[in-house]
């Protein structure tokens, strides 16, 4: 397993501290566009990347329940990694609902990072084709 899950959540820890400083110290920069949501979403893609579903996998819904859909790059983005765990964790099904879900907010946004962050995922799919549910989702990404 690749990185430092001690020292990530070390980090996520002082990073929600930071969030309940109240005082008048100076805060970090961060602090000004990162919000509980977007801590939460930060928290579930690294444990995604440390490969570690069972933490992932909640958070990520958690966080992704309260973010608007009109956000739709950010948020298919942010369900990538949702997708991405679910396949950690041998939930296809799960993955390719959430793939569909993040083709259809990505398929009207500009940016094109949406779609480049769901290829490896959609790869990843490909090997479950014979699941209705993965196959439904391929035919997706193959069409759009």
């Amino acid at each position: 397993m690749a990185g430092n899950a001690a020292a990530t959540e070390a980090a996520l820890v002082a990073a929600e501290a930071a969030l309940d400083e109240a005082d008048d110290t100076p805060q970090r920069d961060w602090v000004a566009w990162v919000d509980r949501t977007e801590l939460q979403i930060m928290t579930g893609r690294c444990w995604t990347e440390l490969r570690r579903p069972l933490r992932a996998v909640p958070t990520l819904e958690s966080a992704l329940a309260q973010y608007s859909d009109t956000h739709a790059r950010d948020k298919s983005l942010y369900l990538s990694w949702l997708a991405t765990s679910s396949i950690h964790a041998g939930e296809i099904e799960q993955a390719a609902a959430v793939t569909g879900r993040a083709l259809t907010l990505s398929a009207e946004v500009a940016s094109a990072r949406p779609r480049q962050r769901l290829k490896p995922v959609i790869t990843q799919l490909s090997s479950h084709r014979s699941l209705p549910a993965v196959a439904d989702v391929l035919e997706r990404a193959e069409a759009a």
